[in-house]
């Protein structure tokens, strides 16, 4: 029975509906894991980089987007995404493999439609994993200098940090679980305290910013691409469902995770973002971040917490890059797993470790492209950030709020043709309608100032649309041409018996 049959098909289809071939698929097929909703907390916020987008995007959003208002697009940012939240997680149980855009938009659109957001989702995310290695060497080459230590290529310590995260994602996801939980909890930990002494110090030079709270302040300058800075900071929430094959109690872990990871990360950026404006007052934010964005937080730090609070925050930055770049390493893999594992990408790459329980190949195989992505422009002389990180990453702006809007679509569309779910309107119909539209213009945003990311150039924004177009466009010629790619192993050995 093809995929698109099982979305229109009699009887609707159950949360806890299973096939004979499902509960005899070869374990080699499958992850194996017992990650509760903290742990997948842990992975998507990590994703998030906390410390590294308060360092990066929010100067940038305070200096050329609205002002002391930017901290209020955290929270409409927030919204959309709960909004679209709540379609998404209604539908997990529905989903029954890992994949999170590729599956749903499976499940709902068909073969042909799900592999084209799988193509898209895949390159979307692994070109964001290799664009933080133009931030991290710096980073670390930066660190290191403050200290005395002699200047050597900034690509010398991407190439570094790369070969720890091939071999962390390698391992099973356990383990990178461990890795990623200190390191968030230290950068989560270093920003409050500076959040609460700035807050709650007295110490503020005009007292604490009313930005947030101000119409004409969230109104002024540019509020379209305070909207794009932030919508960029969440990049990564959506990717609970990723990991579904290796959740306890999947059904209710990836919602509760998804939820907790948005009103977190919302929370953490909207309230931090306002004490930074706190600090150095009103009246001179917007110019302080324009004339010193790159150090902005380094320098609040050290005012508020002293040198060694500000040396503790520049590791801290470079280990929150090294935790975005191993989150999006475990993220891609599992996407590479996923489409091997129907047929859509060499079916060798979806093959778990038979003792690690790990997507090995999978992880392998990111780490080659990777490493291409990062000799490419060590090659051609890009500058780390200004070239190779911005490009790269208004590539992924642009294709992952593109998925996320198929996807609010693939949800309308699903639980239109099954009506009899007994799922309440607002959770199939309302909410992910008002979600898809908020997506939708955060994507105007996004192509309107897309020119900009990328140094100003209108053919190279252009042909990032093209390139994610045709990635999508892909996966209905793969579909053609291989008749089981992109359906389960399960489904397709059904389909075997009835031939």
């Amino acid at each position: 029975m093809a995929i698109e049959d099982q979305t229109s098909a009699a009887p609707i289809p159950t949360p806890t509906a299973t096939t004979a071939a499902t509960t005899s698929a070869p374990v080699r097929s499958r992850l194996r894991g017992n990650l509760g909703v903290a742990s997948i907390v842990f992975m998507v916020v990590a994703a998030a980089s906390p410390l590294g987008v308060i360092g990066g995007p929010v100067p940038l959003g305070i200096a050329i987007g609205n002002g002391t208002g930017f901290p209020f697009t955290f929270v409409i940012a927030t919204v959309v995404l709960l909004l679209f939240a709540v379609g998404f997680t209604t539908m997990t149980p529905y989903v029954k493999s890992a994949g999170a855009f590729y599956s749903y938009v499976d499940r709902s659109l068909g073969r042909a439609a799900g592999l084209g957001t799988g193509f898209a989702a895949l390159l979307s995310y692994i070109t964001l994993e290799a664009a933080v290695f133009g931030l991290i060497g710096p980073g670390v080459q930066s660190l290191l200098g403050s200290y005395g230590v002699p200047s050597i290529p900034w690509w010398i310590y991407a190439a570094v940090a790369f070969g720890v995260v091939v071999f962390l994602g390698y391992r099973n996801i356990e383990l990178s679980g461990r890795v990623l939980a200190v390191l968030l909890v230290a950068e989560v930990l270093i920003v409050l305290v500076l959040d609460a002494v700035i807050v709650f110090g007295g110490n503020t030079p005009e007292g604490l910013s009313t930005g947030i709270v101000s119409p004409s302040a969230i109104l002024s300058g540019a509020p379209g691409i305070g909207i794009l800075f932030a919508i960029l900071s969440f990049i990564g929430f959506e990717a609970t469902a990723v990991f579904r094959d290796e959740a306890r109690d999947p059904d209710r872990t990836i919602p509760r995770a998804t939820y907790l990871s948005l009103i977190l990360i919302g929370v953490f950026y909207a309230v931090s973002s306002w004490a930074l404006i706190s600090a150095v007052g009103d009246s001179k934010a917007v110019k302080t971040a324009t004339d010193h964005g790159g150090t902005l937080l380094a320098d609040v730090t050290q005012k508020y917490l002293g040198t060694v609070g500000e040396h503790i925050i520049q590791v801290l930055f470079v280990t929150s890059l090294f935790a975005c770049i191993l989150s999006f390493h475990n993220i891609v893999s599992r996407y590479v797993f996923t489409l091997s594992g129907r047929a859509a990408l060499p079916q060798r790459l979806g093959h778990a470790h038979a003792r690690l329980g790990s997507p090995h190949r999978a992880s392998v195989a990111t780490g080659v492209v990777v490493g291409v992505l990062l000799l490419a422009g060590v090659v051609t002389g890009l500058d780390p950030i200004n070239q190779f990180y911005t490009w790269l990453a208004g590539f992924s702006s642009v294709g992952i709020v593109l998925l996320l809007g198929i996807t609010s679509v693939a949800v309308l569309v699903f639980f239109g043709r099954n009506r009899g779910t007994g799922v309440s309107l607002w959770r199939r119909a309302i909410a992910p309608a008002l979600g898809l539209a908020g997506l939708l213009l955060f994507l105007v945003l996004i192509l309107q100032n897309l020119p900009t990311l990328v140094g100003g150039s209108v053919p190279l924004a252009v042909g990032i649309v093209v390139l994610l177009l045709a990635a999508f466009a892909l996966g209905p010629v793969v579909a053609r041409v291989r008749a089981h790619a992109g359906v389960a192993p399960e489904d397709a050995a059904v389909d075997d018996a009835q031939d």
